[in-house]
């Protein structure tokens, strides 16, 4: 007979790569759990492209810029180049500070709207548990855009909010 450890999914999404301390304090929440953990780490990659011709459009200049955007193609090639290494060392690192906790951790980019990757990586990885951790944002928390309460609308698994720590100097 062969004995399988049970494993306790937790999926992150941060938005910007995991401190030390937001580390140890997401590890914490699950040091009384029975079964293993394993963390899925989950970094929006903004769209470059997508980005700049969303801000033509809501400007109303498109019919200015749109031709010019074809010529600039190479330059925004580069520029999300830039922007997915920068995501993919940021969930590098975090994945690294789980595992320096002695944790099972995996991570990775999406380029997908958060909330949308959000639930294919939990359906994926048969999440049971969310963590979301980002900076306040007062705004979009009181009008309930924010990333926590759409995903508790669309998910049926529990969903943390935990707001990043400064720093200490």
């Amino acid at each position: 007979m062969t004995w399988r450890c049970a494993m306790y999914d937790v999926v992150l999404l941060v938005e910007q790569e995991l401190s030390e301390p937001d580390a140890k304090r997401v590890v914490e929440l699950h040091e009384d759990m029975p079964d293993e953990v394993k963390y899925h780490v989950l970094v929006p990659c903004h769209n470059a492209e997508a980005g700049v011709e969303a801000s033509i459009s809501a400007l109303g200049t498109a019919d200015l810029y749109g031709p010019g955007l074809a010529t600039q193609r190479q330059d925004l090639a580069e520029a999300q180049k830039a922007i997915d290494s920068e995501a993919k060392g940021c969930s590098g690192r975090s994945v690294q500070r789980l595992r320096d906790l002695g944790q099972t951790a995996e991570g990775g980019i999406t380029h997908d709207r958060p909330i949308d990757a959000l639930i294919a990586t939990v359906e994926a990885s048969t999440g049971q548990e969310v963590v979301i951790l980002t900076r306040p944002h007062v705004v979009a928390e009181f009008f309930h855009l924010d990333w926590t309460n759409s995903a508790r609308r669309h998910l049926k698994v529990p969903v943390l909010h935990l707001l990043e720590q400064e720093p200490q100097s």
